[in-house]
């Protein structure tokens, strides 16, 4: 039931296509001065909704590390950091895991719901590397922890810590073959999602096709556990192959809207296969009306929108939240022939969902 995307829905993008707004300097604040964070999530109900403390305020995950004049190296140092936000300011919390707790070198992209149940925060997260390791390589692994949330966000009593989709050779590549940044392999970035309809679990992850002759070979993998027992995970065969199109097809998740699901994930313009057509960085989606398959490429290309053409790698790694906003972070902004890495929380952008449609909130 694995869809498609392929090299005749990215030719089909029209040259004017949908953008979302430049982002200026008064639109952003750094964290704080040592620090730059990048793809965030907020700790989720299981209905998706984002959950809030005591206050009112939300808990959010981000990925973050030092400063770097290259800003290329913070992969290599990358936590998982917590975030308490008001609807305005971002309040750093400092590392979600306590040191020594994860079992990788690095740690990334991820989600994390709120357990009623238990009243714990669960976390589903990638282990990058190996703890201990001399030098960092790209090995990842999926893994979940639970922890308590206290009143001020902090998450303490740290246990239960597992590999929960373990390595599936006959779907997904193993990702021990090396690579750099663009051309690595994939088996990172687990998302949570409840199926309204039945209560069934999944975990949608990206991937890297298990037998591909392609060098651009990414999927959009999955895990399924039963209604009535959430920790049963059981590795399912790709939900989505971009296989001979694209490397990387990141972060992906699901939103139930308007009696369809759609599937959203980011990938950037340089890891499309330069044979082909190249759709440019931005969010891509598909919709269906079950998720066992179906899947349709929405606006019929499966682009929503793009970074602006003067700056087209401005922000990346967006998140759809159930309420259509969408969060980001500021990459390569403002453009000029120099890098400038903004490294913070970008400004939401509000979605309009309609069937197979989807575009940006004017």
């Amino acid at each position: 039931m694995t869809a498609h995307w392929t090299a005749a829905h990215i030719g089909a993008i029209p040259p004017v296509t949908t953008t979302i707004a430049a982002i200026a300097a008064q639109d952003f604040a750094p964290i704080s001065p040592a620090l730059d964070i990048w793809d965030a999530w907020p700790v989720q109900s299981r209905d998706g909704t984002p959950w809030t403390l005591a206050s009112g305020e939300q808990l959010w995950m981000a990925l973050a590390a030092p400063r770097f004049d290259n800003p290329d190296e913070r992969h290599g140092h990358a936590r998982i950091h917590l975030f308490r936000y008001d609807g305005h300011i971002w309040l750093p919390l400092g590392p979600a895991m306590p040191d020594g707790f994860s079992p990788g070198s690095r740690e990334w992209s991820g989600s994390a719901i709120f357990d009623e149940g238990d009243g714990d925060v669960l976390l589903y997260f990638t282990a990058a590397g190996r703890r201990g390791e001399a030098a960092p390589d790209f090995e990842q692994r999926m893994f979940s922890a639970r922890a308590r949330p206290t009143d001020t966000g902090q998450l303490i009593d740290w246990r239960d810590l597992q590999e929960v989709i373990p390595p599936e050779p006959a779907h997904y590549m193993p990702t021990t073959c090396g690579g750099a940044i663009g051309t690595i392999k994939a088996f990172r970035d687990p998302a949570y999602f409840r199926d309204p309809a039945d209560g069934g679990h999944y975990l949608l992850f990206a991937g890297s096709l298990a037998g591909s002759a392609s060098a651009f070979n990414g999927v959009i993998g999955m895990a399924t556990a039963p209604a009535g027992e959430p920790h049963r995970w059981r590795v399912a065969p790709p939900i989505l192959s971009a296989d001979g199109l694209n490397n990387e097809l990141e972060r992906p998740h699901i939103v139930h809207y308007g009696g369809c699901y759609y599937l959203f994930w980011s990938t950037q313009n340089h890891v499309f296969d330069p044979g082909g057509p190249t759709g440019p960085t931005g969010l891509y989606g598909m919709v269906s009306d079950r998720i066992e398959g179906g899947w349709r490429p929405l606006n019929g290309t499966g682009l929503v929108f793009a970074n602006p053409p003067q700056v087209p790698a401005q922000s990346y790694s967006w998140m759809v939240l159930p309420d259509l906003s969408v969060t980001s972070f500021v990459d390569n902004w403002g453009g000029g022939p120099e890098r400038r890495f903004g490294g913070s929380f970008a400004p939401f952008v509000q979605l309009w969902l309609d069937g197979d449609k989807a575009g940006v909130v004017a």
